[in-house]
């Protein structure tokens, strides 16, 4: 046997031992044998670097250092999960799922919901090419050569899998790993980790991969996307199992809520026998097709769900209270606490959310509060134990005035929080509205965070967002903590925002209830900033989800001088205020006041491309029929009862070409 077909070979046999052991957990050699065999590639790789590959299980044992973690843009976003926390939520979501798909029979996927760090990643000709965070959603971190330490990842998948495809999961320490790295820093003298989740998450970024592969992590996968020919999750799971990814065996095929339930009453309480933390149960909806049909909301599936196990409370003292002020001016109460551990991490604040939240408790500083933990991620305070009250305790007096400025505060009618009306000279706010400017979905400006920010704005460098756009290296450089490479990338950062599109300049602006989706709809609808900026609010409320409160902001933010005399400046430094050229000539007002809803599945285009071409052309989409709906586009295996109900409605059916022929 000649060198390269030795390597191979080991390679081969070293990728089979791995899966056994690690997957399937059934090793059929010793863990000696194993090092030996590895031991023996090593030396022959070292000889022969010619034969090098990037997915060999040498590379497993690390070695590889990243100083910075490129930032990806995924493929397919990264959705979070709504969450419900009893049956009726459960209901109530079935419900909903009906309304849009009719009376069809469902079919559930249960699945455990793992306390790790979300992870995606994206094989090739069954070869992983790359790793990446969950992020923002949009876009998340590479960590491909910490990834590749994990054993239990596929470097090289087995069997009947498609060219490429993403798969997602969660990266997780088990509680023994995690128990015997605590034990190893303990002996150490090493301050103990907290949870494992955090530690899991803070391990995918370590600057160097041969630490992270001294770390038990371990992968566990429930997702494939951009693979075609799969028709249920169930199927999914099953798929991904013979690929050679560790799908975990404890996911159920429910007929009903009722079986979905009892899932969850069984692991609320099994789930303390498993080796890894699981903090609720995700319940999807089963067929794909049907999935393709219900689509997204703007933050979540409308598929799944989410169901949390009761929370874990305790009691603690509220030692203070204190106002925090956000970049919109509405003002916060946070509860500071005797610090106290919950679910894994030690709490030392708690929202009060606002003033008549602390009067509908009665909350009250030297107060022993029940917090909790529950699907929130920041505690919340639930209770007051009013036995161990000071019976000399005064009541809680919301402040009155800015604890920032002074100003006085005030709150409108209808609104649950007080807010500063100072926006151009409130410190918190000036600072929140640019730290909100240079954000990844916004500008995404290189080299700027929210502490530099601060640093800027207390150095009198910059007042608002339009400065950023006047700075010099030569004057970031006295700076604390910023040297001359990170002043530059600073200012090139800044440079290269220029080319962001308008809708995210609109969204960057900061313009009071204007989120992602109302500035698409704006930038849309008026094509440029001059058209929006004259228009009224009774203009404003035609456009599609535009209603009154948000057109009232918008027109008060565009009336104000400060505001006016910004976007002047910013236009005057060349950021794009308009519609491309290309965006501007991929649309249209020919199907302005049509709404559709789009059923089935289509032969040239995908269902998003579709819905897609409805609104560059001036249309809106639906999920669900009504009497407002103007056509159905109706591709192969829509669903009867919509097929119904359009028919009973009187609502055209319209097929993939006759749309096709309505656009210029």
């Amino acid at each position: 046997m000649d060198i390269e077909q030795k390597i191979k070979t080991l390679r081969k046999e070293l990728q089979e031992h791995n899966y056994r052991y690690y997957v399937l957990d059934e090793p059929t050699i010793s863990d000696y044998e194993f090092d030996m065999k590895l031991k023996e590639l090593q030396s022959l790789e070292q000889q022969h670097p010619e034969f090098y590959d990037p997915n060999s299980p040498t590379l497993r044992i690390g070695g590889q250092v990243t100083k910075n973690f490129e930032t990806v843009v995924h493929e397919h976003r990264m959705y979070s999960l709504d969450n419900s926390y009893s049956k009726e939520d459960l209901e109530d979501w079935e419900k909903r799922i009906q309304r849009i798909l009719g009376d069809v029979p469902l079919e559930y996927v249960c699945e455990l919901k793992y306390d790790g760090a979300s992870i995606s990643l994206t094989y090739e000709n069954g070869q992983l090419v790359c790793a990446v965070t969950r992020g923002d959603g949009f876009q998340g971190d590479d960590v491909t050569t910490n990834v590749k330490t994990i054993k239990s990842v596929p470097l090289k998948l087995r069997g009947d899998y498609p060219p490429k495809f993403d798969i997602r999961g969660e990266i997780i320490l088990t509680l023994e790993g995690f128990a015997k790295m605590n034990q190893e820093r303990i002996e150490n003298g090493e301050e103990p980790y907290m949870n494992p989740r955090n530690t899991a998450s803070g391990s995918l970024k370590l600057q160097d991969s041969a630490l992270v592969a001294q770390r038990p992590l371990d992968c566990l996968l429930y997702s494939i996307v951009g693979a075609s020919g799969l028709k249920t999750q169930f199927e999914v799971l099953e798929k991904a199992r013979s690929w050679g990814f560790k799908v975990p065996i404890v996911a159920k095929l429910c007929k009903s809520i009722d079986e979905v339930l009892k899932f969850v009453e069984y692991w609320d309480v099994h789930r303390h026998e498993l080796p890894y933390e699981t903090d609720g149960v995700v319940i999807k909806v089963n067929s794909l097709q049907q999935q393709e049909e219900l689509g997204y909301t703007a933050k979540s599936p409308r598929w799944a769900m989410a169901y949390k196990f009761k929370a874990e409370q305790v009691a603690t003292v509220l030692n203070t209270i204190t106002y925090q002020v956000g970049r919109t001016g509405a003002i916060t109460p946070v509860a500071n606490l005797e610090p106290v551990l919950l679910a894994g991490t030690t709490v030392k604040r708690a929202s009060l959310h606002n003033a008549d939240q602390i009067a509908k408790l009665d909350i009250r500083e030297g107060d022993t509060v029940f917090v909790e933990k529950g699907g929130e991620i920041i505690p919340k305070i639930i209770g007051v134990d009013f036995t161990k009250r000071d019976p000399n305790s005064e009541p809680t007096k919301y402040i009155e005035h800015c604890p920032e400025c002074g100003t006085e505060l005030l709150r409108k009618e209808g609104e649950a929080q007080h807010f500063c009306p100072n926006d151009t000279g409130c410190p918190p706010q000036i600072t929140g509205r640019i730290q909100h400017f240079i954000s990844r979905r916004a500008m995404d400006i290189e080299g700027l965070g929210g502490e530099t920010v601060e640093l800027l704005y207390k150095e009198g460098l910059i007042e608002n967002y339009a400065d950023l756009y006047t700075l010099t290296v030569d004057q970031i450089i006295p700076l604390e903590r910023m040297a001359e490479k990170s002043a530059e990338n600073l200012v090139k950062g800044v440079e290269a925002s220029k080319k962001i599109p308008f809708e995210r300049v609109l969204f960057a602006l900061g313009i009071r209830y204007v989120g992602e989706t109302v500035a698409k709809k704006l930038a849309k609808a008026y094509k440029n900033i001059d058209s929006l900026m004259a228009a009224s609010e009774e203009e404003l409320t035609t456009v599609d989800e535009i209603g009154e409160r948000i057109a009232q902001s918008v027109v008060q933010f565009f009336q104000n001088p400060t505001n006016q005399e910004i976007i002047q400046r910013l236009k005057s430094y060349g950021l794009q205020f308009s519609l491309s050229e290309e965006q501007l000539q991929n649309q249209s007002d020919i199907l302005k006041g049509k709404t559709f809803v789009v059923s089935g599945v289509f032969e040239k285009l995908s269902r998003n491309e579709l819905k897609k071409l409805i609104e560059d052309n001036g249309g809106k989409v639906a999920s669900s029929i009504s009497s407002k709906t103007c056509f159905v586009v109706a591709g192969a295996n829509m669903g009867p009862s919509k097929k119904t109900k359009a028919e009973s409605l009187g609502v055209p059916i319209i097929s993939e070409q006759e749309f096709l022929a309505m656009l210029p």
